[in-house]
């Protein structure tokens, strides 16, 4: 169990041993969720679960576009660097 004082602010200091299991650093946004009990409520580092919900909603989508490894990758990105760049200079000779 860790404390922290609230401030006349309402501000708390995170414990540093919770900041680093949280993986939280200067900046970072934190969620308060509250809970079905008046006093429960859980905090999470907002940047991870924003990953989590964007790696759930695109779960399978690299299946369907036929992505299956680091080379399908490698040749992605390199197709669309070709495509970007040939916008960007077509016709500049």
């Amino acid at each position: 169990m860790q404390l922290a004082k609230l401030s006349v602010d309402g501000q708390i200091t995170i414990p540093e041993r919770i900041r680093k299991r949280m993986n939280l650093k200067t900046g970072d946004k934190i969620m308060f969720i509250e809970g079905d009990s008046d006093n429960a409520v859980t905090i999470i580092n907002s940047s991870v679960a924003a990953l989590k919900k964007l790696q759930t909603a695109m779960e399978g989508e690299a299946e369907k576009a036929g992505i299956m490894n680091d080379d399908d990758i490698l040749d992605l990105c390199a197709d669309v660097r070709r495509e970007l760049y040939n916008k960007k200079y077509a016709g500049n000779d």
